[in-house]
């Protein structure tokens, strides 16, 4: 029953959008041109009330709707993300606005309205998403009284098993009610079978401890005689990624467990386009304060302009990174630490640690491709011996470019903090990759992120000795 009324909630989801984008559509239609250009009488202008304004905004619906699906926005789950949801329905109206316009400008449509497109695209992306946050609330409180509730029966007398029922009773918003818990036991099979032939279980989750395997098979082919979905928990959960991918080699799958939205080539194509435009338009605009603090450092001690310090990078590959000389030359560089009172630092260095300005530089590393804007801070040789060996997953950091800030570092953990609280972070960050959350980075950085805790004065968090501004 759950499944059928799932399907036609997917049905009526599908064709209210549609009808939503339709209504979006006239909408931006008559506040543009009749409201803000006032351009009615213009035979050139699409009215909303135009025949051929309303089957432009069918048209447009019709694409709008295929590109969600393609995108998946109508595959729903009790256990989906919002965010997730509303990153693709803005994914989706973004392309159908970039083809719209583009097929105005290839075929010259002189009588369709940019501006339209653009209303269009900001009302319809906020009633899109308007309406599924709406239904999520209403559907969230329905659930937490004990409506449209989803029966599950758990196969398993481990700690997944016990994990899951667990997590699913501390969120009574999810409508997850778990009727019975079976341990693999002799006469189990049996009495599976007896309980999924009545009504009232719509899903099984399969949730075995490495000694319970050896009756998995057995399971999944009771489930599929009842014709019962069945869900696994598998037992490696706590290695396993967010998405992990399947390949095939043959009849076998290979579930990969660390890949990343940057092993798609579109991905990684679209944020290394945004490091290199970025980066090159930084160190053209902050070419000046370059000259002035160049000036200042040779001023200030004998010494480069420029450290220069070996990190390990994508795929552990050494590399230079630059920052501005904030220290006196000294023969520790590459294995100390600063301490509580270290009077290595110059004056000015102090000031340009305090505010990062020391870790402009690695704008070049970005634009030439060893380090990205946004991404796990990279660490010299000598500690990433240490930590590999110390630290869980240390080293899957290395998957993707090093960055200039990152999630970790706006969250506060730079400086003498948790290694692996950092390594948390940074995992996550490489998971959950987006332009959007790279983007929102770089804001958090710009906008406080950069004056770090560091006492000018006297002394400087523990970092490495170069200094780590944005760095740790």
């Amino acid at each position: 029953m759950i499944h059928r009324n799932q399907k036609t909630l997917n049905r009526l989801n599908l064709l209210s959008d549609g009808v939503l984008i339709v209504l979006c559509y006239l909408f931006a239609s008559w506040l543009w041109l009749d409201v803000i250009r006032n351009t009615k009488g213009n035979m050139a202008a699409l009215s909303s009330l135009n025949a051929r304004g309303i089957l432009a905004a069918v048209i447009y619906a019709i694409w709008t709707v295929f590109l969600l699906s393609l995108l998946r926005v109508y595959h729903t789950s009790r256990v989906h993300r919002t965010r997730r949801e509303s990153g693709r329905i803005l994914a989706g109206n973004a392309i159908a606005l970039a083809t719209a316009a583009s097929a105005l400008f290839v075929f010259r449509l002189q009588d369709f309205s940019r501006g339209v497109l653009a209303v269009y695209f900001l009302s319809s992306s906020a009633v899109l998403i308007g309406k599924r946050t709406t239904v999520r609330w209403l559907l969230r409180r329905v659930r937490a009284r004990g409506y449209n509730l989803k029966h599950m029966l758990v196969v398993g007398s481990g700690k997944l098993a016990r994990r899951y029922v667990e997590n699913v009773q501390a969120d009574p918003t999810l409508g997850i009610h778990v009727e019975q818990c079976l341990a693999p036991a002799k006469g189990m099979l049996e009495q599976l079978e007896s309980r999924l032939h009545d009504a009232g279980i719509d899903e099984v989750i399969l949730a075995l401890a490495p000694d319970e395997l050896g009756v998995t098979v057995d399971i999944i082919q009771v489930c599929e005689k009842c014709g019962t979905k069945i869900s696994v928990v598998p037992f490696y959960n706590d290695v396993i990624p967010t998405r992990p991918t399947i390949d095939m080699v043959g009849n076998l799958k290979l579930i990969q467990l660390r890949t990343t939205p940057l092993d798609e080539p579109a991905n990684a194509f679209i944020k290394r386009a945004f490091d290199i435009v970025v980066s090159g338009l930084l160190l053209v605009l902050l070419s000046p304060l370059f000259l002035i603090l160049a000036i200042a450092i040779r001023l200030s001690s004998p010494g480069p302009v420029l450290f220069r310090q070996e990190r390990i990078g994508l795929n552990k590959k050494p590399f230079t990174m630059y920052k501005f000389r904030s220290m006196r030359v000294n023969d520790e560089q590459d294995t100390a630490w600063s301490s509580a009172e270290d009077d290595r630092r110059t004056w000015l260095g102090a000031f340009l640690r305090k505010v990062s300005i020391d870790e402009l530089p690695q704008l070049w590393n970005v634009l030439t491709g060893t380090m990205s804007l946004v991404g796990p801070r990279p660490e010299i040789p000598f500690y990433v011996e240490r930590f590999r060996e110390t630290v869980p997953l240390y080293m899957v950091k290395y998957q993707v470019r090093p960055g200039m800030t990152g999630w970790a570092q706006i969250h506060g953990l730079r400086g003498d903090t948790s290694i692996p609280a950092r390594v948390e972070h940074d995992l996550w960050y490489i998971e959950n990759w987006s332009l959007g959350l790279d983007i929102r980075i770089l804001l958090k950085t710009a906008l406080g992120g950069m004056v770090n805790q560091e006492d000018i004065g006297s002394a400087a968090n523990s970092r490495p000795d170069g200094g780590e501004g944005m760095a740790q």
